[in-house]
């Protein structure tokens, strides 16, 4: 539609997850519209970050170091790990100051219509880190989805037999939401997550 470096710009940030046709021309156009020193500014950030950041060898989170700041912290307890998809997982977790123990990354979800199985997962890497022993409970915080569900199950499968506690993250009903929205997936795990109420 737009000629050369225009429509190179729209095409390589239509690549970016969430970013279609539109809102690439409109992000191009922003660019093109700022000042060079915020242009360059955004080309460094790029840039540094792919120089930079790395993923912690210990759970695959991204750090600048070897080892992220959760694993390098003396004060988290190594006997509870919590298993996510993604290093943006952690960030979600860490907000509600709840968890103290540790993570580790798989990296995404099985999904076989992508082409993404077990062996394409840190799976290895997560049973390498359960048999010293020291951690006692795994949470399974996948994605509520179908990928989600299926790497959850093949993990509990997994660790059935290695005289660990498999616990899964709850998921229901949204604070603030009515049941008449709710749909049948979701109201059904809140019926199977329920607990009792303490007069």
């Amino acid at each position: 539609m737009y000629e050369g470096a225009v429509q190179d710009l729209i095409d390589e940030l239509g690549r970016l997850p969430g970013v279609g046709p539109k809102s690439a021309q409109r992000i191009a156009f922003h660019i093109l519209a700022a000042d060079a020193d915020e242009v360059a500014a955004l080309a460094r950030a790029l840039t540094e970050v792919k120089a930079k950041v790395r993923f912690c060898e210990i759970c695959g989170n991204v750090s600048e170091q070897t080892q992220c700041r959760i694993c390098a912290d003396p004060r988290r307890t190594s006997a509870v790990l919590c298993v996510v998809e993604e290093p943006k997982d952690v960030v979600v977790i860490e907000r509600t100051r709840e968890f103290r123990g540790r993570y580790h990354v798989l990296g995404g979800a099985i999904n076989p219509i992508d082409g993404v199985g077990p062996d394409d997962l840190r799976i290895r890497e997560l049973m390498t880190r359960l048999a010293d022993g020291e951690v006692e409970e795994v949470i399974l915080a996948t994605d509520p989805n179908i990928e989600g569900e299926a790497t959850a199950t093949y993990l509990a499968r997994m660790l059935r037999g290695m005289g660990i506690a498999v616990s899964r993250l709850a998921s229901g009903l949204p604070v603030g939401g009515d049941l008449e929205y709710a749909d049948e997936v979701t109201l059904g795990r809140a019926f199977e997550g329920r607990r009792r109420v303490e007069a």
